[in-house]
């Protein structure tokens, strides 16, 4: 078992002192901050931190501030939460079933508070441990069956020993921000030569939900991103594994 306070410590040398969760407006000039929330059942019950890293996803920078919960009891009081973050990333281990059912709880409440909202928070439902297979309580497509239901992402991923696919869940998350907030700014242009043109002939937007990436095909993406952005900067999101939900 990890020793959670060694865990904080390691956060802490890589992505600075934990921070409040206060929303910071940041200038155009400046890097897209997208603040995401950790949440699922399984953690040690103290109260969240908040952590601040600058990353680079698809040649551009993005400040990113992770806010890691550990809730035991569920999502009370999570309004402290809900208007701060851009995505949530849902977790639960596939071998604890009460950690599996407890998501759902996350999932009706994320999906009805962000309800009308523009833009959307995106949502990723995790599946974590996948190296304790031989223990599995919770199958593959039960966790893909709850996604689809909640209309989210779903991986599978090992925390502990990938984490490629644990740093590609959270740029999958980054892009998902952008879309949604590009999808939320974009203004209508009516050409005066064109207004009669029914608006139902505009192009459908396109769905959010995607399949989920092989694992092979995880670590590709995220290996070609990592050495190419190696000679730029120092690695930065190469303690995620340490997080106490993980």
């Amino acid at each position: 078992m990890r020793n959670q306070t060694s865990a904080s410590i390691r956060m802490s040398l890589m992505f600075g002192k934990a921070r409040t969760c206060n929303i910071v407006t940041v200038p155009e000039h400046e890097p897209l901050e997208c603040n995401i929330v950790i949440l699922g059942a399984m953690g040690s019950g103290k109260s969240e931190d908040t952590y601040t890293s600058e990353e680079v996803v698809d040649q551009q920078p993005v400040l990113v501030k992770v806010m890691d919960t550990a809730d035991q009891d569920g999502p009370v009081n999570c309004e402290r939460y809900l208007s701060w973050a851009n995505a949530f990333i849902i977790v639960y281990s596939i071998d604890n079933r009460n950690s599996f059912e407890a998501c759902q709880q996350y999932l009706e409440t994320v999906t009805l508070y962000s309800k009308g909202l523009q833009p959307e928070a995106p949502v990723i439902l995790l599946g974590n441990k996948v190296d304790m297979e031989r223990y599995r309580q919770v199958s593959k497509a039960d966790g893909a069956a709850l996604a689809l239901r909640f209309g989210c992402l779903f991986f599978e991923v090992s925390a502990c020993l990938d984490f490629l696919s644990v740093q590609h869940i959270f740029h999958e998350a980054i892009r998902e921000v952008r879309r949604e907030t590009e999808r939320s700014i974009r203004p209508l242009f009516i050409s005066e030569d064109k207004s009669a043109i029914s608006l139902s002939s505009a192009p459908p937007l396109t769905a959010c939900y995607k399949e989920l990436p092989t694992p092979a095909t995880a670590k590709l993406v995220t290996v070609k991103s990592s050495r190419a952005q190696s000679k730029r900067r120092a690695p930065t999101l190469t303690l995620l594994k340490g997080f106490k939900i993980f």
